[in-house]
């Protein structure tokens, strides 16, 4: 057993080596992400409706991922799983830069599948930071997280033109293979950060990890999980918040890249695309606080509005890039209060022994809704257009705030929860 000050020295341990970890990876994953598409483009043609399929395929693997790596944390800790994660998407980012290099589709899809791993360990890594957290500040430790994440996702979108420059003129590599081969080399460091840092592990000092592992009892597979989120409201309320603020978020500003090349502003895609990323996470902190003061469900609605706001600006964008500075950012900060909101939620509506597993199937179904949206984003937005792209993303954003205002108005989940 760990004195009460002890477990705050292990806390604060534990939150200082997630931001770390996160700011690496969130960079790496930033750098090589914006130029997903554009290899996709170069493979195929630049008028080909598959360009969403990158963005789909690391998100595909970032569902399938979180799935396994939760499994690996609920039998081993936080610690191999996070570092197992990274230690692939290394290898995924190799693959993927091995793939743009040659041209091969195949290659570079595969790759894009394993360096979903890093998305899934950062996903992850943000119900790390709630194990040891009182219920009244999970959600301001989770945005701790979030926020670090700022640092290197907003910088990393900026390193793709250096990075590919330097792989040009020093290696001689294609234009587009520099940014995934040096974004799976911070990668390595990201593992090391959580192999050296996490110790020790935060789910195994909360008795997380040996609730999961008592004797006789085996870790909850994905049917068992899905019963534990059926039989409770919060939790299905929670997983639906998450989707859809997923679903929204990564249709349009995987498109909007395309968008902008398309009508002669791909300069401008990198920093439409950080300003996106900063909305995403650089005011986390502040919707952490507003999660635990106001309560899990009014945080999801607030999410809601914003993502219809940011859906409505991005159809109303045409061939300027300038509403789509202002839209992409509304989407990000949307996106966080629906994810801070959504996770908070389901955290407080499990209990004990089935969290890690059903965190990991919430972030599956997530992922995977989210890799859907993504792959057919392409096909929407060359059949009727990317107004109508984000005008289908409103719809989803307006079922998401309708969901809340019910749950609201019939007081389905704990007074807590709904303020």
């Amino acid at each position: 057993m760990y004195a009460p000050d002890e477990l705050v020295e292990i806390q604060n341990k534990t939150l200082r080596t997630l931001v770390s970890g996160q700011v690496i990876a969130a960079a790496s994953l930033a750098s090589a992400v914006t130029v997903g598409a554009f290899v996709i483009q170069d493979i195929l043609g630049a008028e080909t409706a598959w360009s969403g399929i990158a963005s789909a395929t690391v998100t595909i693997g970032t569902a399938f991922m979180a799935q396994l790596l939760s499994l690996l944390m609920t039998r081993k800790g936080r610690r191999v799983g996070l570092q197992t994660g990274y230690l692939v998407a290394f290898v995924g980012g190799i693959i993927a830069g091995v793939g743009a290099e040659k041209s091969q589709l195949a290659i570079f899809l595969f790759g894009l599948f394993l360096f979903g791993n890093g998305q899934a360990a950062n996903l992850l890594s943000r119900y790390a930071a709630t194990d040891l957290a009182d219920v009244k500040t999970r959600a301001s430790a989770m945005s701790k997280i979030l926020f670090a994440s700022t640092f290197g996702a907003v910088f990393g979108p900026i390193l793709v033109v250096p990075a590919e420059r330097i792989g040009e003129s020093v290696f001689g590599w294609h234009k587009y293979t520099g940014p995934w081969i040096f974004s799976a080399c911070f990668f390595v460091f990201a593992a090391l950060n959580v192999m050296i840092g996490l110790r020790p592990d935060p789910l195994e000092v909360s008795g997380g990890l040996k609730s999961q592992n008592v004797a006789g009892v085996q870790p909850p597979k994905f049917r068992v999980a899905m019963s534990t989120i059926a039989a409770s409201p919060g939790a299905k309320i929670a997983i639906f918040a998450m989707v859809i603020s997923q679903v929204t978020m990564v249709a349009v500003m995987t498109m909007t890249p395309v968008h902008l090349k398309a009508h002669g502003h791909e300069s401008v895609s990198p920093f439409v695309i950080s300003l996106h990323i900063a909305g995403m996470y650089a005011f986390s902190p502040l919707v952490g606080r507003y999660c635990d003061r106001k309560g899990r469900l009014s945080a999801i609605a607030v999410g809601s509005i914003l993502l219809i706001m940011a859906t409505v600006f991005s159809a109303l964008a045409g061939e300027s890039a300038l509403l789509l500075f202002p839209a992409l950012w509304l989407l990000g900060v949307g996106w966080s209060f629906g994810l801070i909101g959504g996770s908070n939620l389901l955290v407080d509506s499990v209990p004990l022994e089935s969290r890690v597993q059903v965190q990991g199937t919430a972030d599956f179904l997530m992922s995977l809704c989210g890799g859907i949206a993504g792959f057919s984003s392409g096909f929407i937005r060359r059949a009727v257009g990317f107004h109508m792209l984000a005008n289908i993303a409103c719809i989803c954003a307006l079922a998401m705030f309708l969901v809340v205002q019910r749950a609201q108005k019939n007081k389905t989940i704990s007074s807590a929860a709904a303020l």
